[in-house]
């Protein structure tokens, strides 16, 4: 049996709104896909088929995104001491990678089509655009009013399925005029890959995102060096070294630094006040401070070479 933690930090997120969005959205989706993908089929048109097929993906993504928020909701453990809140991030990469495995589908599918041109049904075409472009208009302003309300990556990264569908249906609307307008078939696959294209970059910055924080980078808005500043602006602070700063989820941030320090200090109080700052001033919740001098811990010459300052 684990004893409790009583850690200022439980590394959980109970994120009730979010949950909420998302099973209205699934149903929402779930309900229309069908419809799309039956239109698609009945029409003949690769770019309403693109749209269902992203539509498709937009149910994975849900899915995903809704597993992680049970998860993030999960107490930690001996073995997971982090909890698991970072399954949002392993969520919202794979999302981002299905999306760009998507576009390429897509993009192979509309140089087949433009090879081997084939006849459109433009009304059923049109008609299931336009019922797809109210739905997800409907779904992106609901996800994103949730984004307001709760931070969540992998909320994040199933809004911009929603954008990509968006997109999509605009597109395939804007394909239908054209087609009516030209009588050639050959914009069909053309916007079905302009398409694929705003979907794959919308991709490219949900998996650089979430690859950024698998990898235990800083985050972007906290600037590190002068971070090390504050924290040598600290009473009694001569050094900072050894220090990290990543992201465990969206909103969540550790940092761990090595503080040398004159023998005459508290150290007690350069740690109460070192974290009061990263709290204040940065929204760092959970900091591991470590005092050191010198005389104390060893570190070769480069502890040598602080020992007068700080004696």
């Amino acid at each position: 049996m684990i004893e409790k933690d009583f850690h200022h930090i439980d590394h959980r997120k109970e994120q009730i709104k979010s949950k909420k969005t998302l099973w209205i959205t699934l149903i929402l989706t779930l309900s229309f896909t069908a419809a799309e993908v039956a239109g698609g089929i009945l029409s003949n048109s690769l770019a309403l088929l693109s749209d269902s097929a992203h539509m498709i993906s937009d149910v994975f993504a849900l899915g995903l995104s809704m597993a992680a928020i049970y998860m993030a909701s999960r107490k930690p453990t001996g073995k997971y001491t982090f909890g698991f809140v970072r399954f949002e991030t392993i969520a919202s990469f794979l999302n981002g990678l299905a999306l760009i495995l998507i576009a390429g589908g897509i993009f192979v599918q509309g140089i087949l089509r433009i090879l081997r041109p084939q006849p459109i049904d433009l009304g059923l075409m049109t008609a299931v655009a336009a019922a797809g472009l109210a739905v997800n208009i409907v779904l992106t302003a609901v996800l994103s009013r949730s984004m307001k309300d709760e931070k969540n990556l992998s909320v994040q990264s199933a809004l911009w399925h929603f954008l990509g569908d968006l997109f999509s249906s605009v597109g395939v609307l804007v394909s239908a005029a054209l087609i009516y307008a030209t009588g050639s078939t050959l914009f069909d696959p053309l916007v079905s890959m302009a398409i694929g294209a705003v979907i794959a970059l919308g991709g490219l910055r949900i998996v650089r995102a979430s690859y950024r924080i698998l990898m235990d980078s800083a985050p972007d808005h906290l600037d590190l060096e002068e971070i090390r500043k504050d924290l040598l602006a600290v009473e009694g602070v001569h050094n900072v070294h050894d220090m990290h700063l990543w992201t465990i989820a969206t909103g969540q941030y550790s940092l761990t630094a090595h503080l040398f320090v004159k023998r005459d200090i508290q150290p007690m109080c350069v740690t109460l006040a070192a974290r009061q700052m990263l709290s204040d001033k940065y929204g760092i919740e959970h900091s591991t401070i470590q005092i050191e001098h010198p005389l104390l811990h060893d570190h070769g010459e480069f502890g040598k070479a602080h020992l007068k300052v700080v004696s």
